[in-house]
Formats: structure tokens, sequence, C-alpha cells
């Protein structure tokens, strides 16, 4: 069997790990992936997920939110079996501390994957390998990091920010057994098979612009648009009352849009007095489109049935999907419907706290199909 996946709604975490062993026992996994909610005891977790599968890689991280094929859960744990015909080979990198000085453990990181492979980075094939990427969610650093991976190698890196159920307190990453915090883990995957990335975001592009003028880049707040109150200039350009402003930020967030591409989203999440809250930081002088949702389910469909006919047979998705969009499809009692979406493809992903693919964004999916 190429991969299979596996889910738990048992809140004991020796129970619902026994759930996704027994699910999984006909599979020689090279790699599991596991994402789990924080109800369960990180520690005590990621310990006996190891233990459950001793000849396999196994890493995961927190979620708020988890997807397995045919359904979006809650308060669950999720697994992917991936075997040799589905992920050839593959080596993970834990960096920690990531927080005060990040440089010198991708450094290392990278200089293990590169004694691994037998090859520099800078010149490993980006048609032959892939990258995954998990953050703490809680971090701020995302984007600083991936400038810094792109600077180093050509590989594409996918991945998200782990959550904890939007409490906003404490997100883990999952390897060795152990749980991480202040961290980055790195996955440099050879597919047996082939790969392709997919990213699809529900958006259209208005030619309203606002443009920060006073950002605290390391808060990810921007206290002036256009030289006003962030707020007031936000409420106006929207044509909303600025006190009824919180309730559009999903429904009309900011985007970078580069030579008429998608638009690479930047979501607000809190308004505090007239300061407004990213979750990425958006740099001064930067001018960002204002952009009008659409529909999630349509848009998604339409992307993963181009993807299928493009690659052809895929056997498994990894689906990095915004807590954001997961929230808006909450709201309108569609998540089933979203799941039914990849009930025919082996699919494990979570909602993450920002999505990660060519930068950090937000309101996406970022989905790693192999073949």
């Amino acid at each position: 069997m190429k991969s299979k996946t596996a889910f738990s709604t048992d809140t004991s975490v020796s129970r619902s790990v026994h759930d996704i062993t027994e699910q999984l026992k006909d599979v020689k996994p090279t790699l599991v992936l596991f994402f789990a909610s924080s109800i369960y005891d990180p520690t005590e977790l990621s310990a006996q997920m190891a233990l459950a599968f001793p000849d396999s890689v196994v890493v995961g991280c927190s979620t708020s939110g988890e997807i397995t094929s045919g359904k979006m859960l809650d308060n669950a744990l999720v697994a992917s079996a991936f075997s040799s015909e589905v992920i050839e080979d593959l080596n993970i990198q834990v960096v920690e501390g990531i927080k005060e000085n990040s440089i010198i453990g991708l450094d290392t990181a990278f200089a293990k994957f590169e004694t691994y492979y037998g090859e520099p980075l800078a010149t490993l094939d980006f048609t032959k390998y892939v990258g995954m990427v998990l953050f703490d969610g809680l971090s701020g650093v995302e984007e600083e990091i991936n400038d810094l991976i792109g600077n180093r190698t050509s590989v594409s890196f996918v991945g998200g920010s782990a959550g904890d159920d939007l409490k906003f307190k404490n997100t883990y990453l999952y390897a060795n057994g152990k749980a991480y915090q202040n961290a980055l883990l790195l996955i440099l995957i050879k597919p047996a098979k082939g790969f392709t990335i997919l990213k699809t975001q529900s958006f259209n592009v208005t030619d309203k612009v606002l443009t920060p003028t006073k950002v605290n880049e390391a808060q990810r707040r921007v206290i002036e648009f256009d030289r006003k109150p962030a707020s007031q200039a936000y409420a106006e350009a929207i044509g909303v009352k600025e006190e009824d402003l919180a309730k559009y930020f999903t429904k009309y967030p900011l985007g970078v849009v580069l030579d008429n591409a998608d638009p690479f989203v930047r979501s607000p999440h809190t308004k505090e007095g007239t300061d407004i809250l990213f979750f990425c930081s958006l740099k001064e002088g930067f001018g960002l489109n204002i952009l009008e949702g659409r529909d999630i389910v349509k848009e998604t469909k339409i992307d993963l049935e181009k993807t299928k006919a493009d690659f052809g047979e895929i056997s498994g998705i990894v689906n990095f999907n915004c807590i954001l969009r997961t929230l808006e499809l909450k709201d309108q009692k569609r998540t089933e419907n979203y799941g039914e979406l990849f009930s025919d493809i082996p699919t494990v992903g979570f909602s993450t706290y920002g999505e990660t693919y060519i930068g950090h964004v937000n309101q996406t999916a970022t989905m790693l199909v192999l073949k």
C-alpha cells in the first residue's frame, strides 16, 4: 500500500494512538505524519507516536482543527503513513531557539541535509526534491526564516504554523519522540515518483489600495494606513463603520499582488484601539490591494480538479489550510463540503496559524501533492 490515512476522536492519548496504529498496521511507512488537537498532552503524544512506529520517521504538530480524507475535524488526532513507493527518502532537522537566533540553527540544519544527501542544497535538483516546514505558530519569525530558506536553496518548501485551537498560548512541534516549542521542523523529501504543490485562495483583487505608513514589524502591527489611523482608513476603504471593522476582516483581507499573479494574502486578526494586528508582517510604504472573498469550496474544487487532470494519479496530499478559511467554512456550515473534496484521495492536514509557500501567507491552503 502506497499511503493510508487514519484518525481518532478519542480524547485519551493512549487510546487515540492505539486507534491510529490499528488503522495503519498494514502499511510499512517511511514517514508517519500526524497532526493533533491541543487537547492531547504534547509530551506524551509525541513519545507514544514514536513508540508506535519505531521503524519510521514520525513527525507532526499541534493544530486548530484537523483534516483527513473526507473530513474536517476538531479535537482529533489525524495521521498519514507514506510508504517508500511514495517517499523514497527523507531527512528531518529540528531547529531550536528560532526567536533568538535562527540563522545559526538553519545553517546547521542545511549542512546536515547536505551531508545526508551528499550534495550542496544550492544545486539540489528542485524537480526531484521538496521540503516541508512546520513552525511554532506563536514564534512570529516565519517571514524571516522563509527568506533565509529561499536564499539557500531552489528547493520549494511548503508547510504551516502549528496551532492550539485558537487559545494562542502554546503550540508544539513533534519529532524524535519529543515536543518542541520556539522551534522549526524541516523535512527534506525525495519523492519516489514526483510531486507538485497546490496553492489556492478564494479572492478577487479589487483596485482599492491601502499603504502602511506607520508599522511595528516585530509585532505585525499597523498603526497607520495612508497617514490615517489604521482602523479608520481600513473601514473607509471597505465602506463599513469603524466599530464594526473586525467583523469584516476575513471577507476583506489585504494582498500583495505581483505581475497580476494570485495574491499573497495578508490577514488582519485583531483591532487594538485604532491599530490593526496581522498574521503576517507588513512593510511601510508597500501598497496592498484590498481583496474580496469568493466561494472557498468552489474555488478549491476547481484547483484540485485541475491538479488531478494535470498531475495524474495522486497517492497523497498534505493540506495546510489557514484557520481563517476554516472559521469561514464553519460560519457557513460547509466544513463537511470542504472535507468531501478530498474523500477519494489519502489526505492529512490541519488548520494553521499561517501557511508557507514562497514566503509566509494567510487565508490560503498550501498543499503538497505526491504521486
